[in-house]
């Protein structure tokens, strides 16, 4: 028998980098952007402001800001020859592939492609974080045969998404729901598409690459697809008279899980799925339709009374209420991740430049539990 250790599946437990991005204390049920508590981020900053903090380290003084914030909704435009690429696209193309695949594009066409340098790696980031909004919001419209709507340089990131989705003046309402969805999500520790994105950036890889490789890893139902399966699991129930009937049959009597709660890191209550709650609701009695809220809420409520929820500490996530806070807006369960993939745009350029300044190929070992010194049987004797 081999004396090698066991691998830790997962690399649960496995500490590969130091970090002063974000902190997630899942025992406790707290998170942190460079030391700040995202209650506080949710509750007082803009978007802008959370990737500003990011990006470097410190949260901007006013000018800072101002010129941070006009920075982004100047570089927000897409070229006109990417977005008639993007028309070319097979209509029924999932979001998350679109965006991985105009990623890559933006990589070609990028002034500095050719350049990592901490400077060009800053430029990269600002015009990505820039321009996922008006890629994610011109899918949603070609994909129904309209036309894109141009982002507006008088608009926040959040407010400028809402007008180029639906082509109209956003809500306070809706600005609000969305910029606080954008700053809880911006990072979350090294979760699989920020590790995703350093693996590559290990390499040497340009900031395009490695982002485009952090979408793919998103992309999975274990990841950010989540709040889509949730969304479809709450269509899947129906009405609020029917979770009681639902949670018997489907998840005591058959053992399904129920899509958003239960997290891999938090064995405490997830402190963006508290926040997103008081969001979901707002946004459902300001809409007229609190049916997807009252669902969610009801379902919730059966998992927590349960013993075996209780048992393995198994908390509403992140996913569980944004899933209802973006539907309420109007956003397709399939085009949710693509609105993730916006947010932890900022987590993830800033966690790529983290890893250039202290570069080096991520390289782990595996146990190899094959055959050795077989023989080699020719061809006409297999």
């Amino acid at each position: 028998m081999s004396n090698a250790p066991a691998p830790s599946k997962g690399l649960a437990d496995v500490i590969v980098a130091d970090t002063v991005k974000s902190k997630v204390d899942g025992q406790n049920g707290r998170l942190y952007y460079l030391g700040y508590r995202i209650e506080d981020l949710a509750e007082n900053a803009t978007f802008e402001e959370v990737a500003y903090l990011l990006l470097n380290n410190r949260l901007p003084n006013k000018s800072e800001l101002e010129a941070f914030t006009a920075s982004i909704a100047n570089q927000a435009a897409v070229e006109p020859d990417v977005i008639n690429i993007m028309k070319q696209l097979p209509k029924n193309a999932h979001p998350m592939a679109v965006l991985q695949a105009v990623v890559a594009i933006l990589g070609m066409l990028d002034p500095e492609a050719a350049s990592s340098t901490p400077e060009a790696n800053m430029n990269k980031a600002v015009r990505l974080i820039a321009k996922t909004p008006t890629v994610v919001a011109a899918w949603a419209r070609i994909r129904e045969g309209l036309e894109p709507v141009a982002p507006r340089t008088d608009l926040g990131l959040a407010a400028n998404f809402v007008y180029m989705f639906k082509d109209r003046q956003p809500t306070e309402t809706e600005i609000d729901a969305i910029n606080v969805y954008l700053v809880l999500l911006a990072d979350h520790g090294f979760n699989a598409s920020t590790f995703t994105s350093r693996v590559v950036t290990g390499t040497d890889a340009d900031v395009h690459s490695a982002v485009a490789s952090a979408i793919g890893a998103l992309k999975g139902p274990k990841h950010g697809g989540a709040n889509e399966a949730a969304m479809k699991m709450f269509f899947e129930i129906g009405e609020p008279e029917n979770v009681e009937n639902w949670f018997k049959s489907e998840v005591k009597e058959k053992g399904r899980k129920i899509m958003g709660i239960g997290h891999r890191v938090y064995k405490a209550p997830d402190p963006r799925a508290a926040i997103l709650k008081v969001r979901a609701k707002a946004l459902a009695e300001s809409s007229g339709n609190r049916k997807w809220y009252d669902i969610a809420e009801k379902l919730e409520s059966l998992a927590r009374a349960d013993e075996y929820f209780q048992e393995r500490a198994l908390y509403a996530n992140v996913d569980y209420y944004s899933s209802i806070v973006l539907y309420t807006i109007g956003i397709e369960p399939d085009m949710m991740t693509p609105l993730f993939a916006m947010s932890r745009m900022a987590g993830w350029t800033a966690h790529i430049m983290e890893q250039w300044a202290d570069n080096r190929l991520i390289r782990p070992k595996a146990n190899y539990v094959g055959e050795i010194d077989k023989p080699w049987v020719p061809l006409s004797d297999r």
